[in-house]
This record gives C-alpha cells, structure tokens and sequence, in this order.
C-alpha cells in the first residue's frame, strides 16, 4: 500500500487544497472534519479565550471566490459535480454554487487520499447538508453513502416563535468502498430502562410463537442515527476554547472510535480548535491536521496539555511518564508535501513511485485549450465557425465542448495534447468512457457525420496546434496566443 508522506501528528497552516492536493492517495484511514456550512455569515471567537483572534468568513461569491482551476477540475474529472453545481446555483443561488465549488474540489482530493477502507464523515447542517449529499454521491458514488448521522442538541430555550427551533447538525458518512471499518462494540451506549421493558416483552412472545429468543446485546445498543445523548462543546466546561463553530470531543470521539483502529491515520482538513487531533491522540491513532488559523498549532499543544497528553510548557521529560508528548513531536508545517506516488487518481500496487512532472504547457486552463483549438478547428469556409472533429458540423463557439480523446477513465490526460472541440450532440453521446475513435464509428453507423473529410480535417489541425504548444512553448507566437485566451 502507499505510504503516507508526511509524519504523524503535523499541523499545516495553510489554505488545505495544495496540501490535500501534495498528499499520497489512499493514505489515510478517516476523514472526520468540520468545514464551513454557508451560514452567509462571519464567526469571531470569543475575546480572552484561548482562540481569541480566531476568526473567518462563511459568505461566498461566485465572481469573488470561485477559481478557474477549481471549475476546470470539476469539468475534467467529476462532471456530475458540475450538474450538482449548477442545480444549486439556480435553485439556491450563486452563493451556493460557490461554496459547493469550494468543497467540491476538496472532497474529490478527500476522496483520492481514503484508503479503500477508509470512510469520511462530513459534519454539516441544514443549510447545505441536501446538496452536499447530492454532490457526494457524485464523487464516492450513492451506494457508498452509509448514515446521515443527526446530532440533536439537548433542549434549551428558542425566541423563535412562526417555525421549529433548529436545533441539530448533520453528520454525512460515506465509505471509500463496500468494505469499510465499523467497530459496533466501541461505541455502545446502554439500553433505556424503557427499551429494557419492550423487548423483555417481546422475548416472551418471539418465544412462544417461534421457540426464537431475543436477547439484549452485551454492553448497550449501537446509537442509532439520530445522536441526543451529546451535547454542545460549550456545555463541557473543561473544553471550552471560545472557538466560534467548537464541537464537543464526545461527537468526535464517537466517530473515531466506530470507523476506524488504533494506530490507524485521522485526518480533518478543517481542524479549526483542534477537536478531531484530539480526539483522535486519545484514542490512540495517528492524526493529521490542516487549517488557515495561525494559532491553530498552538491550539493543539494547549489542548493536549490540558487533558494530560502533554507536558507543560518548558518541561522536556518527565521521569515517571517518558511517554508524554512534547512540542517537538508535534509538527508544524505550512509547504504542501510532495507526492511519492505516481501521481495519478489512486497509486496502483507495486507501480514505481515517481513524481510526475508538470511542464508549462500542460497547465493551460479549460478556456485557453477551447480557443486555442477553436483556432485550429475554424471552418476553412465560415471563420467564426468551429468544426466538430467527430462529425463535421460547423458551428458557433457557444456550441462546441472541450472534451478528451482518450478519456480520463482510460488513463488519457487533462492537457491539449489529449484535447478535441466536439460539438453539443457529440459531446454528450461520447460520454466519459468512450473515445474520440469510438465515437466516430458510432456517428458513422448512425448516419450522424455528415462530412468525414472535413472531420478529419479539423482533427488533424487540432493535432498539429496541439504539437506546436508542446514543442515551441517558449516561442513569442505560442506565448501570445496563450495570452490571448487566458
């Protein structure tokens, strides 16, 4: 299996895309996090707290906060993605969209990390939970959605008087695979004297009408999905931070304990006050923690201490405990690991573990590989009309669609070299599997081409540009063209 290329217990100060993106795949055996929910609002910690000066945004534009990059990736390797975006940008609205395009790029990386084993539980409300559901399910498939876990806070007073007071969270949990980690035995909870009662009850009946008898599980029940028994991190005294969006080391404990094994790897790309490391160094796995916080690494270190996992500052041994943790076996880092794997979507087994490079010309976002083949596919005949390079329709640029040659399931690349303009109908009866080979024989047979030597014409073209920006990047012409479709 790949190894992990960065050490236990490390906290990232970073923006977490390039450090997710400079992670090996399938490295890490849960995800537990907390992201932002798109509450339109900002979050201030609490003055003279020990996060005083913790702060962020939880409001999102599409002009302001959504990247070219981000949208090129969704294009390229989840186009479902894509579709889930946009329902959201016209149901909900672009603030939606935007921040579903900030999670999506991330949850893909989430994904590629998980070990074929691992689960990752998505911590969330009502404001987004039902579209982050639906964006899910596009990037781990619906047959790997497990739970959505409610965490119902315990009852307390609400001004609220024309709706219901809100009072839970929603925990999303997914599995990488259908083989996935659940220790049902480490987190049981015991029976109600109630439920004791009910199914005393029905013993007696099951076993009489069938001679089958029911019995109570040895040490309580499995919780059930909806969590009363936990309640807010503000309500434990000895936790509190004064972080604006803390949880309770309870809920994360839970967590850790059913979906994964000591030893084991945690992450959470979003560790804010540090809950999930903790949670996670008391359970006895390893952790890995990113957030945007400059004081989340001391977070860390004051919060270990203040559970007896840490000496206290200036203290370097302790003779009676030499296993205690110091500040130096906790890592800070801020520069995104580099990858030891190939580099691809998950490193296959025994593949030779080599960094793939990068050359400039490959970086060519979506728009600039669209007009710079659009160039190459002009129609010979009407300028401002782009050839299909499947069945020789010319048509205006609003109607053609960058897609693969070789598809991306079959290990084709994202750069121009492996791109084509295809127009709509084309593009969509390609699909994602197919190739550009493919999908002219079936236009073929269907009597869609309707001029094979123009077709052919304009891949040809799009071939030979696609040759000059590899081979003569650095020339002024090449440069220029990029520029202009930048």
């Amino acid at each position: 299996m790949p190894s992990p290329n960065f050490q236990n217990r490390t906290l990232f100060h970073s923006d977490n895309l390039p450090i997710l993106q400079g992670m090996n795949s399938e490295t890490v055996d849960l995800i537990a996090t907390d992201p932002p929910f798109n509450k339109g609002k900002d979050f201030h910690a609490t003055p003279d707290s020990l996060s005083s000066g913790a702060r962020f945004q939880d409001r999102w534009s599409w002009d302001r906060d959504v990247h070219e990059a981000w949208t090129d990736a969704i294009q390229d390797d989840y186009p479902a993605v894509r579709s889930v975006i946009q329902f959201a940008r016209q149901s909900y609205g672009d603030d939606m969209g935007a921040f579903l395009c900030f999670m999506g790029v991330r949850l893909m990386e989430m994904h590629r990390i998980l070990k074929p084993t691992g689960s990752l539980y998505l911590h969330c409300d009502p404001t987004a939970s039902h579209y982050l559901k639906a964006m899910m399910d596009a990037i781990f498939g619906r047959k790997q959605f497990r739970n959505e876990i409610v965490w119902g806070y315990p009852a307390s007073p609400s001004a609220t008087k024309r709706d219901f007071p809100r009072k839970h969270d929603v925990l999303l949990r997914y599995t990488k695979s259908r083989k996935w980690v659940f220790n049902a035995d480490a987190i049981r909870v015991p029976y109600a004297e109630s439920s004791k009662e009910r199914v005393k009850y029905a013993a007696n009946a099951s076993t009489v009408m069938s001679g089958k008898e029911i019995k109570l599980q040895e040490g309580g029940k499995i919780p059930p999905s909806i969590w009363t028994d936990i309640q807010q991190a503000y309500r434990y005294r000895s936790e509190i931070t004064g972080y604006p969006t803390q949880k309770p080391l309870a809920l994360y404990e839970r967590i850790i304990a059913a979906s994964s094994n000591p030893g084991d790897l945690i992450l959470d790309p979003f560790a804010g006050c540090a809950t999930t490391p903790i949670a996670a160094e008391k359970l006895e796995r390893r952790w890995v923690a990113i957030d945007i916080w400059e004081g989340a690494y001391d977070m860390v270190l004051q919060r270990l201490r203040a559970i007896g996992l840490a000496l206290p500052d200036g203290v370097l041994s302790d003779p009676e405990n030499p296993n205690m943790l110091i500040d130096r076996d906790v890592h800070l880092e801020s520069a995104p690991p580099e990858r030891t794997d190939d580099g691809d979507d998950a490193a296959p087994i025994l593949q030779l573990r080599v960094q793939r490079v990068v050359l400039p010309w490959q970086k060519l976002s979506r728009r600039q590989m669209s007009g710079i083949l659009g160039e190459a596919q002009a129609s010979p005949n009407e300028p401002n009309l782009i050839v299909c390079a499947a069945c020789g329709r010319a048509m205006e640029m609003a109607f053609m669609e960058l897609d693969h040659i070789q598809p991306k399931s079959d290990r084709g690349s994202n750069d121009i070299g492996n791109r084509i303009l295809l127009c709509g109908p084309c593009n969509r009866v390609k699909g994602a599997d197919k190739t550009l080979r493919g999908l002219i024989n079936d236009n073929r047979k269907s009597g869609w081409t309707i001029d094979s030597v123009i077709a052919e014409s304009a891949r040809l073209r799009a071939e030979r540009m696609a040759e000059r920006v590899e081979l003569e990047w650095d020339s002024n012409e090449i440069q220029t063209l990029a520029e202009k479709h930048k």
